[in-house]
């Protein structure tokens, strides 16, 4: 008899959360050499959920960079700020991936805060 490779079991969609935590490849990597091929509800959750982080905290690294830029022809205590301001940001970006990895880790469907709730309403597709 074969085996009935269609079968879903609860850490199918585990797996994929993990992965995709683990950087944009990894999140690549979930989604298109794992989530295609068996979806899952706990998979598509985080998924989402990462995609959004993903977007944001790119987003964020991007215009703090411009910003040091645009500093660079200002003073140093402009400078100092927002090197201050950026380290503050980027803890805060840990915090929410920690807590989305926690989450992913432990099968759980916990939105990260503050973009979770939103990353569900905007990728329906996934």
């Amino acid at each position: 008899m074969e085996p009935n490779n269609n079968i879903s079991t609860p850490d199918d969609g585990k797996t994929v959360g993990i992965i995709s935590y683990l950087t944009i490849v990894g999140w690549l990597i979930a989604y298109f050499a794992m989530h295609n091929e068996k979806k899952t509800e706990q998979g598509s959750y985080q998924l989402r959920q990462t995609l959004l982080f993903y977007i944001v905290s790119i987003g964020f690294f991007v215009i703090w960079r411009v910003v040091i830029v645009a500093l660079l022809f200002s003073s140093l205590a402009m400078l100092a700020l927002a090197g201050t301001i950026i380290w503050i940001v980027d803890i805060g970006f840990f915090v929410l991936w920690l807590l989305g990895f926690i989450g992913a880790v432990n099968g759980q469907k916990k939105p990260i805060p503050l973009i979770g709730d939103m990353a569900q309403t905007m990728f329906p597709g996934i």
